[in-house]
């Protein structure tokens, strides 16, 4: 007979976990300990639900590396006890954080699901009940003995993202996140339907271990008609900068001009690495495929194929504080790590 599952919700911050005040009318946290009593719901699973919540309680916009340790420990400190995990996060900067877990939590064989809401789960029309039950249902959602999503995901408005593959690209939508580039791994309707041929299962199992000293020395540079060399060679030249996500046209497309491809190859020769983004929301860098993106190749900017920014930043962190040689990051840069790129 199989024992009751449980899972461990982890509250970091955010809006799904605000409730108005009866005295001051203000949104004010909840006590996530005793979550049934806002979602009544809960107890139908027939799960053991315990919760840890952060204090103080982080907007997702002061999220930081520091943010992802604290998640990962509650996870790894917790791992052997729990069937899943949610991690409920503010929006804003869910498709990072989801993504930097993706890559720290080596060895992970159990559901790391991510989600949040619009409105706060003590507001009438909130979509936040539906997100955390169903959330809570696919992380302790088992077959044949083994997790049926075991990957770090983002659950949101009926659909199961890949977490390393999302994008946050609503404001005010409940369908507020979108993975551009892969399928849902499974849909919510009257039943949840799985996605299985691309949910990733370990092929050798192994413990789990957290990895993950970023290197927050890098920078984001979206290219626009019209940027001056200026504009540029202040960030290639910020001190102590060691990697570029560099925003591009299309499919990897970029200015031919000649200075500045030779801000890139200083930048470069000098030990930086640049990875190549589109800023299309979906589609794939294809250097090469014209002139305008031929002179990046020369120049040593490496292929981000389909990865997003958020999976790019997070990743180039990951690898840069790694301590690999430079060439084992550029191959790490080039090649996807745990589903994140095609």
């Amino acid at each position: 007979m199989e024992t009751t599952r449980s899972i461990l919700i982890i509250y970091t911050g955010g809006t799904i976990g605000m409730v108005n005040d009866p005295v001051t009318g203000s949104l004010v946290p909840i006590d996530f300990r005793h979550i049934s009593g806002q979602v009544p719901e809960l107890r139908r699973f027939g799960f053991t639900l315990e919760t840890v919540t952060f204090d103080p309680v982080i907007d997702s916009s002061e999220v930081n590396p520091d943010t992802w340790h604290r998640i990962a420990s509650a996870i790894e400190e917790n791992y052997n006890r729990f069937d899943g995990f949610v991690v409920l996060h503010g929006t804003d900067t869910m498709a990072y954080s989801a993504s930097a877990l993706s890559f720290m939590l080596q060895g992970l064989e159990k559901p790391v699901i991510f989600t949040g809401a619009q409105l706060p789960i003590g507001v009438l029309r909130t979509d936040g009940k539906e997100n955390l039950i169903t959330a809570i249902e696919i992380a302790a959602a088992r077959e044949n003995g083994l997790p049926v999503v075991p990957e770090v995901c983002i659950y949101f408005e009926n659909k199961l993202l890949r977490g390393n593959r999302t994008i946050k690209y609503s404001a005010e939508h409940f369908n507020a996140f979108v993975s551009p580039n892969l399928p849902p791994l499974a849909e919510a309707g009257i039943q949840i339907r799985y996605n299985r041929n691309i949910i990733r299962y370990p092929t050798v199992r192994r413990p789990l271990t957290v990895s993950g000293n970023f290197e927050t020395a890098v920078a984001v540079l979206q290219l626009f008609p019209g940027i001056r060399q200026e504009t540029v060679h202040a960030i290639l030249a910020t001190a102590g900068i060691k990697g570029l996500i560099l925003e591009t046209y299309g499919t990897g497309n970029a200015p031919t001009v000649s200075w500045f491809l030779d801000e890139l190859k200083v930048f470069i020769k000098g030990g930086g690495m640049v990875l190549n983004v589109t800023q299309c929301q979906a589609g794939s860098v294809e250097m090469g495929l014209y002139e305008t993106s031929a002179g990046l190749i020369s120049a040593g900017v490496i292929s981000g194929r389909d990865i997003t920014t958020e999976a790019a930043v997070t990743k180039m962190m990951i690898l840069l504080g790694s301590g690999l040689p430079p060439e084992r990051v550029a191959s790490g840069l080039s090649r996807p790590l745990c589903g994140e790129m095609s």
